[in-house]
Formats: C-alpha cells, structure tokens, sequence
C-alpha cells in the first residue's frame, strides 16, 4: 500500500511530493541543539538506522532535517515522516485559574502532562499588574481555568475580560466551568484572539481530568505556534510537525512502561522515570504502576496525572549552562574553585557546542550530571508538594525502571555513567530515592521520541522499537 505525503526534500522544493511506502519510517525530533532522526521498519519496530545533524536554526529547521534524511536515504529513500520539535524554546504555557489549591493547580499539572514549559501561573482575579507579569512571561497559549462544571463563574468571566484588555495575543485554550465557556469565548474572541474550548480540568472537587486540555494545547501549539516561530521557510513545516517532543517522549514513555508490565519479570508496581538531559532543558517524566493510577483517581484533592512531567529551563547543558551552575550553587553541590573552573569553560565555550577535547568532555559530563540530579531533586519536591506518597508506585521515588538520556549520556562510556550514577547515589537531596531501587537504563539510540512518533499510527511498531532500542534489558 502507498500514499502521498508532502514533505520536501529541500528549501527549493517545497511543493515536491514523496511517494512513500508505508514498510518505513523516518521518525525525526528537531531539538534545540542536534537534530535527530531514527529509521524504523514498521512491520517490525526494528532501528534501521540513526542519525543527527547540528540544528540549523540560525538558518531553517528544514536544512537539518533534509541532512539526515540523506544519511538515511540507504534505507528509504520515500519513508512515512514523522516529526517532533522543541526548537525555538518548545511550548511556553501561561496558565491563569482561580484557587491557586484547586482549580489553577489543576492546570498546572494538567499543563506539565502537555509537555509544555510552564512560565507563569496565576491564581485569583487578574489585575492590572497580574496582567503585566503575564505578558513579561511571553506564553506561546495561555489556559484559563477555573471553577467546577456549575460552580462559581465570576472569577473565571473576570479574567477572561482581564485577558482580553491585557494585550496578551496569543491563543487561549479555555478549561474551565464548561457552564459559562460560551460566554467565556464571546469575550476573548471579541478582541482578537484566538480560542479553543474543551472539558473543563476539574469537573468537579477531586476529579481531576487533564486529557482534554493536554490534547487542546498539543492542537493549538501545532496549528498555531509552531510556524510562527520563525523557524522555517518553508510553508510545509508547520504541517509535517506532528508533535512538540516532550509530548512525543511522553506517549514513548508510556509505551516502555506497557512493555516492562507486560514481561514475565515484570513489576507492574512501580513507576517508570525517564531523565532526558538536552541543550535547552532537562526533563523528568514520569508514568505510574496501574496501582498506583488507580489510588490517584481515589484521591480527595485535586489529583495528579497518572502521566507526568516536569520541565526544568535552567538545567540545559547549553543554552542555559550559566543558569544550571547557579542553581548547583544553590543546592550546594559545587565547591567554590569547581564553581570557577566550569564557569569559566561556559564563559569561553559560550552556546557552541564542545569540540571533543578531554577536558570539554569531563567538563560537560559533570554539567550533565549536576543537570540530573537537580532535576531529579526538583521533581520529587514537586511531588512532596502534591502531597503524593512514594507507595504503590505512586511516585517517581518508588521507581521500578529509570531510563537515562541526552547527548552526553548517551555517549558516555560505561565508566562515566558509573561514576555518575554513583553520584546520584551519595545525594542525600532527594534523588537518590529515585535510584535506589530501581534497575537504570539508558538510551543510547534514542528511541524513546520515535516510539511516541509511532504510538497512535503504528502502535506494534512502536513497541518493536522499544525492545530494538535496548530499554527492556
């Protein structure tokens, strides 16, 4: 069977149509840093082949993505495409609720299973001054939230006018009290701005239901935002885009924690961790035990997802290597003469990527450890906060499986990644409860994105990769 994508081979060609046979896939992610793409046989899942190119962001986006499509033309030259991208800072989210407990909490933390960044929340009614904070915050889309399906209203209509007269014009996708988002809309959209209405996140007090707003915010950030980062010329882009990558990783994620449940060895009590290390952000995901998902939905607060991530924008090992060293500083995991030492390498090294000498080797090694264990640290915080428990695989802490990634990682040598999970192991700041119990992994071809690019469309395929990818041991 055949069909037709359109997917151009070149900034020249950008009408140019592939005739693709569907025996193959081209699963691509367009990061911050590097551009990667994996080969996969969709009959199978086997990697055919990987590849990376340096992201041509300073030019278009496109350029990176042809080189590796070339280095993977053996083989297929005409493959299904799928792509993923966090370039240009990925998903900046704004989220603007009511009860900071309640209601705009539920939106942040349906918001960290969209796989976006969250620079801003809310709590209230949004004033003159809240709305300046917003628009400093520059959110790509901005969710409102607030109140229960019939319950209180006017908080969540005041902000709506409050949005409106802000000067924020950036797309709203509306969560909230399903009861007045009519009304809600009728404001919002009177002004210009563009609006997506769906299930409210917190129907009712305790029932807390992200899927919906996940998927509004996956939808807006594809149609809307992506191709108005300026990060292409090409008018095909936008379309062939089909995730942001912390979304794909995500859905990969909970694709490896399917597989490890179902092994005859398997421990289906425990939670899945997955540490993603990258240029711009680290990121710690995290899917639990169906135990564990089931004492979640039995939860009297406002609950927390069953899938869940959090973003860290400080702890990127390049764009943002000034700010990862000042938070090793404020977690105290750094003596004074190695602050000055790396600080200094950053200083000369400055957003280009290290050329390989020993010495930029050890240096952004130890930048990729630090990055892990702080954002291991921050996430469990985050989970302390939320009140989860670490039983019944109900938190990041009670890890059966941890799978490390990101460049340095996955081309560190057996040595390297020893030491660093020795490391891991002597922090006494909260991520060695992650480790303790749990068998580490790494992926090292990086399949994780691919498998997610895969979920929905070709789901055997997609679990064929995780076992061609090494994650199951």
């Amino acid at each position: 069977m055949t069909a037709t994508l359109a997917c151009p081979r070149s900034r020249r060609s950008a009408r140019t149509f592939w005739l693709v046979s569907e025996l193959v896939a081209l699963c691509v992610d367009i990061g911050s840093t590097y551009t990667k793409a994996a080969a996969v046989d969709l009959s199978t899942g086997k990697l055919l082949g990987i590849a990376d190119h340096r992201t041509t962001i300073e030019s278009d986006v496109m350029i990176g993505v042809e080189a590796v499509r070339r280095k993977l033309a053996g083989f297929a030259a005409e493959p299904v495409v799928r792509i993923c991208s966090s370039a240009g800072g990925g998903l900046r989210l704004a989220v603007v609720g009511y009860e900071r407990e309640i209601s705009a909490e539920a939106g942040h933390r349906a918001a960290l299973s969209a796989g976006a960044r969250v620079v801003h929340v809310s709590a209230g009614r949004l004033d003159d001054a809240g709305g300046r904070i917003l628009r400093e915050a520059a959110p790509d889309v901005v969710l409102l939230v607030g109140g229960t399906d019939g319950g209180e209203s006017s908080v969540l209509l005041h902000n709506a006018a409050a949005l409106a007269a802000a000067g924020i014009r950036v797309p709203v996708v509306v969560a909230g009290n399903v009861v007045v988002q009519q009304e809600v809309r009728a404001i919002l959209e009177a002004q210009g701005l563009p609006v997506v209405t769906t299930d409210n996140v917190l129907p009712d007090i305790g029932e807390l239901d992200p899927e919906p707003a996940r998927a509004a915010i996956r939808g807006v950030f594809l149609d809307q935002v992506i191709g108005g980062k300026g990060l292409s010329a090409d008018p095909d882009f936008a379309a062939l885009v089909r995730a942001v990558t912390p979304d794909a990783v995500l859905d990969g994620v909970s694709v490896l924690a399917g597989q490890i449940r179902s092994q005859p060895d398997g421990m289906p009590s425990g939670s899945v961790v997955v540490v993603d290390v990258g240029g711009a952000t680290t990121d710690v995901y995290c899917v639990l035990s169906p135990d564990a998902e089931q004492a979640t939905l039995r939860r009297e607060a406002v609950g927390v997802p069953s899938r869940r991530r959090t973003v860290e924008g400080d702890l990127g090992l390049l764009w943002s290597a000034d700010a990862l060293l000042v938070a090793a500083d404020n977690e105290h995991l750094l003596l004074e003469s190695e602050r000055r030492s790396l600080g200094d390498w950053v200083a000369v090294r400055g957003d280009v990527a290290a050329p390989g000498t020993d010495e930029d080797r050890a240096n952004e090694f130890r930048l990729a450890g630090l990055a892990v264990m702080i954002a291991v640290r921050r996430h469990v915080r985050a989970e302390a906060a939320y009140g989860v428990s670490g039983g019944a695989g109900g938190s990041a802490r009670s890890a059966s499986s941890v799978i490390l990634s990101g460049g340095p990682i996955r081309y560190a040598s057996a040595a390297e990644r020893a030491a660093l999970i020795a490391t891991v192991l002597a922090d006494r700041g909260g991520a060695r409860s992650v480790l303790l119990d749990a068998e580490v992994r790494y992926d090292s071809r990086y399949v994780l994105a691919a498998a997610g690019l895969l979920a929905t469309d070709f789901p055997d395929a997609a679990r064929g990769l995780i076992r061609a990818g090494g994650l199951l041991g």
